[in-house]
């Protein structure tokens, strides 16, 4: 059976590979500090286990596209907390 590497062109095959990582990494990092780590971690790799066989690549960025919001939506929330500034703007509530 062909590897991840070998069976999609480079630069999706080590982008997704990266992402992966920094998944995990934030998973541990969400964990540690929540105390569920095992749990975030295992649900990091059942996301990038149940899609890894995909070979389209629009579906693939999809993916990716995905993961990677979710990184930057969480790295915004983390700096928010830190800074007690607002990254994002809501909506103005209509009256």
């Amino acid at each position: 059976m062909p590897t991840l590497q070998t069976s999609l062109p480079p630069e999706l095959a080590n982008n997704a590979i990266r992402l992966y990582r920094e998944c995990l990494r934030r998973a541990k990092y969400i964990g540690h500090r929540q105390h569920n780590t095992p749990l975030l971690v295992e649900m990091v790799r059942q996301q990038f286990k149940k899609n890894m066989h995909e070979t389209d690549p629009d579906k693939i960025q999809k993916f990716k596209d995905d993961a990677a919001r979710g990184l930057i939506n969480h790295i915004l929330y983390e700096s928010e907390k830190i800074t007690g500034r607002k990254f994002s703007k809501s909506p103005p509530k209509e009256a």
